[in-house]
């Protein structure tokens, strides 16, 4: 998935950030590489490549990544490229994605959008040249 090469799991993706179990983030989250959040976080959450939600974690926000696992709960909006929503992931808003896979028992409440064009915060930036053409 992530790797040219061969495709490789967000699961099995090395971790750069963890929030652990019992933390709490009150404000807005970016990185770079690949996390796990196992705590909550009250605030958007940003992450460049991919992002896994663990079973008891859960962020109230809007979510923009490039691959995401949902284990816990997400209340707000999620834009990825690919999104998985396991038998005990809940999401409460909007979806914007290219792919979904949604499993047995998992829970989904709001407005699904499966195309590239929506997804903005994934596109590559305009130049000035394709702003020339819009």
């Amino acid at each position: 998935m992530f790797q040219k090469s061969r495709k490789m799991n967000l699961d099995e993706q090395k971790i750069t950030s963890l929030i652990s179990e019992g933390c709490v983030l009150d404000g807005q989250l970016k990185a770079p590489g690949f996390i796990r959040i196992d705590g909550t976080v009250h605030g958007n959450v940003t992450v460049e490549q991919g992002l896994i939600l663990g079973e008891k974690a859960s962020v109230n926000g809007d979510v923009v990544t490039k691959d995401m696992i949902v284990y816990g709960t997400v209340n707000g909006n999620i834009s990825a490229q690919i999104l998985e929503i396991k038998q005990t992931g809940k999401v409460n808003g909007d979806i914007s994605t290219r792919q979904l896979q949604v499993e047995l028992g998992a829970v989904y409440n709001g407005k699904l959008n499966m195309s590239y064009k929506n997804t903005p915060e994934l596109l590559p930036k305009a130049t000035e040249k394709d702003a020339a053409l819009v």
